[in-house]
């Protein structure tokens, strides 16, 4: 099969980003042409200057193609949780007699969950199990021998504002081909394990300014719920605390050790162009404890409003940039939470960091469909001679 590539936009809450890629061998990725634009971001499902994402899209698209040498036509956008909601629906189709059960039964049953929406769109659609006449769980049911159908279903719909203000950001720019993904289902499916995802997961991806709290299962999202809280808010406090310039605010907040029982005589050190600034590390820890705590609340809230009864034992998946550099997160998180939690990344050389699980699932599951679809058009060409 000829080679795949494809551009996706990840809109993030720091920056956009814009990567072009393709399939490497070792279901490995190749990094074609990668442009990243910080800008004012969101909250609360609102872009700051919304007048400004053409100008920033425009950029990154811009820095990827000089990157890369590659030219943007089509593009997979990434829609942030913050602008989703996830719908799960339980819907059957049923047959005159027992009928081997086809892909185009599969799709009559799942486009029967799709209502219309004044201010919401679907843009992803997938299936978290089948049910056979018998009871019987399936995760594929083409193939299989039933009277009837059914399913649960997750339905991400992304908000029209949204995906009319981005659409109509790269239609100026002469990129016409758009097609819109939930990032959070993408992250779900790409860094979880299937084998962990037939049962529950719980991810949680906590960025600069916002974080999606999800828990998945089969191929679905039972459960999504944002809320505007990150990595930037501990910045923002160490800034204001200390009465320290925003950058050094950033600089120490890398520095951050939650596991150390500092003393009242041990610091941190920043370095600067001509001098150290120096930290009270127990003071320092107090600020961002405080934080991550305030974040650690607002994950329980949102776990509590999960109507799906899930394990109690079930770990916390931990992912994106807001929180996961920070040394000795996992265990003060795990205790907030109540349940251990494990850190997940792209496992992806070069990109294999928690910063980039976002843009690299994207990328997953955009050449994923591609390839998909490729070998759909293949067959046809060859079985039919089209």
């Amino acid at each position: 099969m000829a080679k795949i590539q494809t551009t996706i936009i990840d809109i993030g809450s720091y920056s956009i980003v814009t990567l072009i890629g393709e399939h490497g061998v070792n279901n490995s990725y190749r990094v074609l042409g990668k442009g990243e634009v910080s800008y004012d971001g969101f909250s609360n499902g609102k872009f700051f200057n919304p007048s400004d994402i053409k100008n920033v899209i425009a950029m990154s698209i811009s820095n990827a193609e000089q990157s890369g040498g590659n030219k943007v036509n089509e593009v997979f956008v990434g829609v942030p949780g913050e602008f989703c909601n996830n719908q799960v629906k339980d819907v059957e189709i049923t047959f005159d007699k027992k009928k081997k059960i086809k892909q185009a039964d599969v799709d009559e049953l799942v486009e029967k969950g799709i209502k219309k929406h004044p201010a919401y769109s679907c843009i992803n659609k997938s299936a978290i199990y089948f049910v056979l006449d018998d009871g019987k769980r399936v995760i594929n049911p083409i193939g299989k021998v039933s009277t009837k159908l059914s399913a649960r279903i997750c339905y991400v719909l992304a908000e029209n504002n949204f995906l009319d203000l981005i659409s109509g950001a790269l239609n100026e720019l002469s990129i016409r081909h758009v097609m819109f993904l939930s990032s959070s289902l993408c992250e779900m499916i790409y860094l979880i394990d299937p084998t962990i995802r037939d049962r529950y997961a719980i991810l949680v991806d906590v960025g600069y300014l916002t974080t999606n709290v999800m828990i998945g299962q089969g191929d679905g999202l039972l459960f999504l719920n944002s809320f505007s809280l990150g990595g930037g808010h501990i910045t923002g406090d160490l800034y204001q605390v200390l009465k320290i310039p925003f950058t050094q605010a950033e600089s120490l907040k890398r520095k951050i050790v939650l596991n150390w029982q500092a003393n009242e005589n041990e610091s941190y050190e920043v370095m600067g162009k001509e001098f150290v600034s120096t930290f009270s590390a127990k003071a320092t820890n107090e600020i961002v404890e405080a934080r991550v705590e305030i974040i650690a609340n607002y994950i329980l809230k949102c776990l509590d409003r999960c109507q799906y009864e899930f394990p109690d034992y079930l770990p916390v998946y931990l992912t994106g940039g807001g929180l996961s550099y920070i040394k000795g997160i996992k265990d003060f998180l795990g205790r907030k939470l109540g349940r251990r939690v494990e850190i997940v990344a792209p496992k992806v050389a070069q990109n294999n960091k928690p910063d980039y699980s976002s843009e690299i699932s994207l990328l997953d599951t955009a050449l994923l469909q591609l390839e998909n679809n490729y070998n759909i058009m293949y067959f046809k060409r060859w079985f039919y001679g089209l």
